[in-house]
């Protein structure tokens, strides 16, 4: 058995609840939650949550800054039991030029082969189209790699010094950092301090 599957076994309840709420929180806010949001949550005390961090950060799942309120942030080793590699059928081809015939293959696509990274990824529903002209709508899903760095030009997701996230291109100009929407209607931001939180690799779109 693997040193990561065994600690798994170790986990209590609680603190797997925990994990899993801090994956949820952060795949529909685009940031961590508090303490106090984990305590109200699991209907404990926030020192009880404290202890909980604590034992979770001893086994090298969890980490944080101790001056910062939305700093958890889960570790490459988490590995959730209700998390499965989802499927596609792979049917054939279809051109987008001249027309060819298309062919069905004994194929599957594995959406956690395709995005695959060693830094893990999750997903984030868009709000707004701030975003439009770099083809991501309202209503997407953008797949995102867990990073804490960006290079500029790269679609990321940042949290402001206020708590808010947001997801805009990422450009550097001297001390200070652009955040720039692609569409005219929105004016950039521009921030002394980011805290990067991934970069976008994907974006999965359903048609009605």
């Amino acid at each position: 058995m693997s040193k990561t599957k065994d600690t798994f076994r170790r986990l209590t309840p609680k603190q797997m609840r925990i994990l899993m709420l801090v994956r949820d929180y952060q795949r529909k806010h685009g940031y961590s939650p508090t303490m106090q949001e984990i305590a109200d949550v699991l209907g404990i005390t926030k020192v009880t949550v404290f202890e909980h961090v604590s034992g979770l950060e001893k086994k090298g799942l969890l980490r944080r800054s101790r001056h910062r309120a939305r700093s958890l942030e889960l570790t490459q080793r988490v590995e959730f039991p209700d998390e499965s590699g989802a499927t596609l059928p792979l049917v054939g081809h279809i051109a987008a030029g001249s027309p060819i015939e298309a062919i069905e293959n004994p194929e599957t696509i594995e959406l956690d082969s395709l995005f695959k990274s060693s830094a893990g990824v999750y997903a984030l529903r868009v709000r707004g189209d701030s975003m439009i002209d770099e083809h991501i709508r309202d209503g997407d899903l953008v797949v995102v790699e867990r990073r804490e760095t960006a290079r500029d030009g790269e679609t990321v997701v940042a949290l402001l010094d206020d708590g808010e996230a947001t997801l805009k291109k990422f450009y550097r100009e001297g001390k200070k950092v652009r955040l720039q929407p692609a569409n005219p209607a929105y004016a950039p931001i521009y921030v002394d301090n980011i805290r990067i939180q991934g970069v976008v690799v994907g974006v999965l779109r359903r048609y009605h």
